[in-house]
């Protein structure tokens, strides 16, 4: 039986439901994913599910990683009506070009936004919800967020390409909300 189907042996209703979201320093962020051999019914409900956690969050990305299924499973939404749901499974990048700096958030660091640098154009090979493998160029915010989320299912961090001493901010300040109650409406304060 794989990860997946463990992770949903008991789910048997078709209802979709949220996923818990990991939050910074677990160490469950830092495994490697599993690559998926066979996408079927168990990894397509595993999408529905990460994508409604997703928007409910709200948030325009999300890896598998971050709701403790170590399967190389990722889905984005960068459309401003939440209305363009894409699923990357076994994500690759296979080429990367230029520079770019973005502010970047992130689900399991809420409250917490930094400039990162990254290529600005690339392109990426993975397969769809479906199964169905495809390739895709992608820049901008599309293509800051795959990174993202690919960094997530190799078990890093954006808050890694920070200097150290920011880390340890950031780390030490979730590490006080999570002591408080983790509670989304009372986000870590910024320094």
């Amino acid at each position: 039986m794989s990860l997946l189907e463990l992770a949903f042996e008991h789910s048997s209703e078709p209802v979709v439901s949220l996923l818990d979201i990991l939050y910074y320093p677990d160490a469950q962020l830092r495994r490697n994913a599993a690559v998926v051999e066979n996408v079927d019914g168990t990894v397509a409900s595993l999408v529905d599910q990460m994508l409604e956690t997703m928007y409910a969050a709200p948030g325009i990305g999300l890896a598998a990683t971050q709701v403790n299924v170590h399967q190389r499973v990722m889905v984005i939404d960068v459309s401003e009506e939440n209305d363009t749901p894409q699923t990357f499974i076994n994500p690759e990048i296979l080429t990367a070009e230029g520079e770019e700096e973005m502010q970047e958030g992130c689900l399991s660091i809420p409250g917490v936004y930094e400039t990162v640098k990254r290529p600005a154009l690339i392109r990426v090979a993975a397969i769809d919800r479906e199964g169905n493998p495809f390739e895709m160029d992608a820049d901008g915010l599309l293509a800051v967020c795959i990174q993202h989320e690919i960094d997530h299912l190799n078990g890093k961090l954006f808050v890694d390409y920070l200097s150290p001493l920011k880390r340890n901010r950031i780390r030490k300040r979730m590490e006080k909300w999570i002591r408080d109650g983790a509670n989304p409406d009372d986000l870590p304060e910024r320094p």
